[in-house]
């Protein structure tokens, strides 16, 4: 059971603080239309996170809530991905980091809708519809803006020479995702690693970008060891319900 609501987790805190970070584009997108588009997928993914957190807060013997779950956890204990937690350096960032989390988001999602867990396969299932329109919206802009200026261009290059190490984490199996395997409750997300390789390459392509070579990847997140961009994350998540315990509307 341990390692089943670990892995919940993971699934949760991936979309929860991908969606916090999106969220901070609100009011600051480069024009009106894209401010509205990230604070729209903002939204998407903490509903996604919301399911998930309501599903283990269901399970039989967990004595917790949503709220707790999302808020009032210590970084240790958040499970995402070091990729989703990176800061948003300018809007090419932002849509390459997306990019390659929805490519990777996208294929998970559709061996999830396989998954014998019947409320993980209808939440899959629900959520499909969201990432297959973040998946196109962030894939259209890596070829926009890579095919554009030379100063967009070279943005997104380095956007995706940066972000390359992170990248690795998404289809090495932590622990509790082995376990879950060998019992017949897991999936197997090393075997995505291909086909989420073209895929990128083939926007990549279309972008003009050219794919980092020889990266030392970088690990830790899907354990509980984050980069120091998690701490900032958690202090504007959390202050709310840190600092006012219990508060209702």
């Amino acid at each position: 059971m341990e390692a089943k609501i670990k892995y919940l987790l993971h699934l949760a805190d991936n979309p929860l603080i991908l969606g916090q970070r999106l969220g901070e584009w609100c009011g600051h997108g480069p024009v009106l239309e894209q401010d509205i588009a990230l604070t729209n997928i903002s939204l998407d993914l903490i509903g996604q996170a919301r399911l998930l957190y309501q599903y283990i807060a269901s399970v039989s013997g967990q004595k917790t809530n949503e709220d707790e779950l999302a808020m009032l956890r210590y970084e240790n204990e958040y499970l995402n991905l070091l990729l989703v937690e990176q800061a948003n350096k300018n809007f090419g960032h932002t849509i390459m980091r997306q990019f390659m989390y929805d490519a990777f988001n996208l294929l998970q999602y559709e061996m999830l809708t396989h998954h014998q867990d019947t409320q993980l396969n209808a939440i899959a299932v629900k959520s499909l519809k969201e990432i297959k329109y973040h998946y196109r919206y962030s894939s259209e802009w890596v070829i926009r803006l890579g095919d554009g200026t030379e100063e967009s261009h070279a943005k997104m290059q380095e956007a995706m020479n940066e972000l390359w190490r992170y990248t690795g984490e998404m289809f090495k199996m932590a622990a509790y995702e082995t376990e879950l395997l060998k019992s017949g409750e897991g999936i197997d997300i090393s075997l995505l690693e291909t086909e989420w390789n073209q895929r990128v390459a083939a926007v990549a392509q279309q972008a003009g970008l050219k794919l980092p070579q020889g990266e030392v990847m970088l690990y830790g997140g899907k354990e509980g060891k984050h980069t120091e961009q998690m701490g900032y994350i958690l202090t504007e998540l959390q202050y709310m319900q840190r600092t006012y315990p219990q508060m209702t509307w």
